[in-house]
């Protein structure tokens, strides 16, 4: 047989709860857990399902149909300027978040439900009140409509509980990614909702408006009083400033006004003199410069050629000069210097050098003539110029105060210009500008906004499934039961041997069928067993379990029939004394049987019954003794054990329940194993983990674990789980042990 369990034997008798590697069972997905723990309570489920489904569409009937109405405005983030008049506040900002969010709480706030419940005269209203299925303060619901008088203490507690009823009813529902607003009402009344959806946007727009302009008052008062403060100041020094540039004789031009508003003076009658002189003098100093200039080259080089280029009369005396020196040395070239012509050539050009010198001297004079001439004048600018940088300097030094008043009647008249010009503007600030408008106004709605009976039927079916789910949950959880066979090994700490479906016919006719279910799940019991010594199924075990009725009887049978059938003779021990019942349901005798031999009857051939023509023999538990638990502790009942097995090849003990007795812990001192035997989805956890605790401490080899009346359709798994490998591969395995 493939994928069963072994376990090898070691020395001190412990069998290891950790199947080897190769043979794990499958453990089941968290999710397939819950899918089983669903059908085991399905009817419950179903049941809170139902209810919940049957109360949320009752309670949608009982309901009240409500109205919604709507009304869409949109509040942008820069408010339209309409008069070009800047507002008080700071309309513009990086932080878009916290604008919309300030808006989305004022459209929430108290005070604009105040505003609406006094346009609407709501308090005064019964009904509004009856719309939204209260009473007035001062009257019962029963009695709205009532024209009695109403004293003042209870109409303002009206006004607050209308204004509560207002905050309760309304919703804002900004759209996402634009600047538009939804404001919505609901009520019993879709004239009441339409009403209250127009009044709130335009009280929020109202409100709005008069907010600025209450700040814009406020600021009027405060502005009038530091105007009159700073026009006094600003005349102050405006004063000062002329008396001073009078006493230093101070005369100004020009003046420039800076981007800041800083008057700054240009040009002072001193400077513009000073200006004026100082180009004079730079254009006498250049022609005095020019006339030395013209006087020296004329005395460092009297044959200069540069007096006949500036002077016509003696460029003409040159020339002729030149024509005359160039008739006498061709004179020369024919006769002597002594020759009449010669002598009469060379004496003009002496003539003309006279001339020449003549006209020299005449130009140097005029030359030093105007030298002169120029120096002298420009000797008097300089000591004009001279005079003006010691005026203008006294006028500098002076202006360091000067530029002070300056500056205080500038600082005073752009104070005053800003708060004369603010004082104009805010009185129309509060009306230039506006930033929210009405987009759509609510119209009448015709059908009810609620209930949504589709809506409140799924949510109520979704409320019972998750309650549904949520008690499915919390029983599983408190259930300690062992359910599936892989819990066995996680839970009980020991290998499991098999695992037993449960059937609706009789076990014992199902065992006696070879093919039957019952008979596959034994044979696997069987097989699992063979590998749990070295020599094979142990010759001696005893079944046990916590509690009766756990299938512990039933199996010891089946397990013998399987034996019988496989492995040789076997003999069935009813050692329950306390409570025997396996006589009687295989019809034997139970006047003699195990309690007689442990008195002291060694007639076992007289207690040894055949059943049928198996090869299994059986022996009652016999009379009910006075103490079970006297008996068993003596050496009697290993002499039992050990005849028995000289005689037969398989001993199989069917041991009493732990239920806190020592029979269990006696019997399986005197075996070679103990198969404990637990009820599917019935055994608690921790009294299992007890009895294997009172059972190792009597130093017992526990076998492993047989789970009984297992429901594998119930939990998911399919039968197959541990047993059900195929008949005729079990049939082999059987064949070859």
């Amino acid at each position: 047989m493939s994928d069963k369990l072994t376990m090898p034997t070691v020395p001190d008798r412990q069998v290891d709860p950790s199947p080897p590697e190769g043979r794990q069972f499958w453990s089941a997905p968290v999710l397939i857990e819950y899918w089983n723990a669903l059908k085991r309570h399905i009817w419950l489920a179903l049941a809170i399902v139902a209810t919940v489904t049957v109360a949320g569409v009752i309670f949608t009937l009982l309901m009240t149909p409500q109205y919604t109405a709507t009304s869409r405005i949109e509040i942008a983030r820069e408010q339209a300027n309409v008069t070009n008049v800047e507002s008080l506040q700071r309309e513009t900002g990086s932080n878009d978040q916290e604008f919309y969010l300030t808006q989305y709480s004022l459209l929430n706030a108290r005070s604009l439900a105040e505003r609406v419940e006094r346009r609407l005269r709501l308090a005064r209203k019964p009904e509004f009140f009856a719309a939204h299925g209260v009473a007035p303060v001062g009257e019962g619901l029963l009695s709205i409509g009532s024209s009695g008088p109403v004293s003042a203490t209870q109409m303002r507690e009206r006004e607050r509980q209308a204004v509560e009823l207002l905050l309760d009813n309304v919703a804002i529902s900004p759209l996402r990614g634009s600047a538009l607003i939804d404001v919505t009402y609901t009520a019993a009344s879709p004239e009441l909702s339409r009403q209250i959806a127009n009044a709130w946007v335009s009280e929020f727009i109202q409100q709005s408006m008069d907010r600025r302009l209450s700040s814009t008052a406020d600021a009027r008062v405060y502005l009038e009083s530091r105007l009159e403060g700073l026009r006094s100041r600003l005349e102050r020094s405006e004063r000062e400033l002329v008396n001073y540039a009078a006493r230093q004789g101070i005369v100004r031009l020009s003046e420039t006004q800076g981007e800041n508003g800083r008057t700054r003076t240009t040009q002072t009658l001193a400077s513009s003199d000073l200006e004026q002189i100082n180009r004079l003098l730079v254009e006498a100093t250049a022609e005095r410069a020019e006339a030395e200039a013209r006087l020296g080259s004329s005395t460092r080089s009297p044959g200069s050629t540069t007096l006949g280029l500036s002077n016509q009369s003696l460029g003409n005396l040159r020339q002729r000069r030149a024509e005359a020196n160039a008739e006498y040395q061709q004179l020369l070239v024919q006769f002597e210097p002594e020759y009449p012509a010669a002598q009469s050539a060379r004496e003009k050009i002496a003539s003309l050098d006279r001339a020449i010198t003549s006209e020299e001297s005449r130009v140097r004079a005029a030359y030093a003539s105007d030298f002169n001439a120029a120096r002298d004048r420009e000797t008097k600018l300089r000591s004009q110029v001279d005079g003006l940088l010691r005026r203008l300097d006294s006028e500098n030094r002076s202006s360091i105060q000067y530029n002070i008043y300056q500056r205080e009647v500038d600082t005073n008249r752009q104070l005053y210009d800003g708060l004369l010009q603010r004082y104009k503007e805010i009185g129309v600030a509060g009306v230039g500008t506006n930033n929210i408008s009405i987009v759509d106004l609510a119209f009448l709605p015709v059908k009810p906004s609620s209930p949504r009976v589709a809506l409140n039927v799924a949510l109520a079916l979704l409320l019972g499934v998750a309650l549904a789910a949520l008690v499915v949950v919390i029983l599983e959880n408190l259930d300690e039961s062992v359910r599936e066979p892989h819990q066995i090994a996680d839970r009980l700490g020991v290998p499991l041997l098999g695992a037993v479906p449960a059937i609706d016919s009789d076990a014992l006719a199902e065992i006696d069928d070879p093919k039957s279910i019952m008979s596959e799940a034994y044979m696997t019991v069987r097989t699992n067993l063979s590998f749990s010594t070295n020599h094979g199924v142990p010759k001696t075990l005893a079944l046990t379990s916590t509690s009766p009725s756990e299938g512990k009887s039933t199996s010891a049978y089946s397990l013998a029939r399987v034996l019988g059938r496989t492995a040789g003779s076997v003999v069935l021990v009813d050692v329950d004394m306390r409570r025997p019942v396996v006589a009687t349901r295989l019809g034997l005798d139970n006047t003699k049987g195990v309690s007689n031999f442990l008195a002291g009857d060694d007639n076992l051939d007289s207690m040894i019954q055949t059943i049928g023509d198996s090869n299994v023999s059986f022996m009652a538990a016999g009379p009910t003794p006075p103490s079970a638990s006297e008996l068993l502790s003596g050496d009697r009942l290993a002499t039992l054990v050990e005849k028995l097995s000289e005689r037969f090849d398989h001993v199989i003990l069917d041991s009493p329940p732990m239920l806190g007795l020592s029979d269990a812990p006696l019997i399986a001192k005197v075996v070679e194993g103990v198969i404990y035997v637990v009820e599917a989805d019935r055994t608690a956890v921790r009294a299992s983990r007890s009895a294997l605790v009172r059972l190792r401490e009597s130093r017992a080899q526990i076998l492993g674990a047989l789970l009984t009346k297992y429901r594998a359709k119930q939990t998911g798994y399919g039968y197959g789980y541990g047993y059900g490998y195929g008949y005729g591969q079990d049939r082999a395995t059987d064949d070859a042990a």
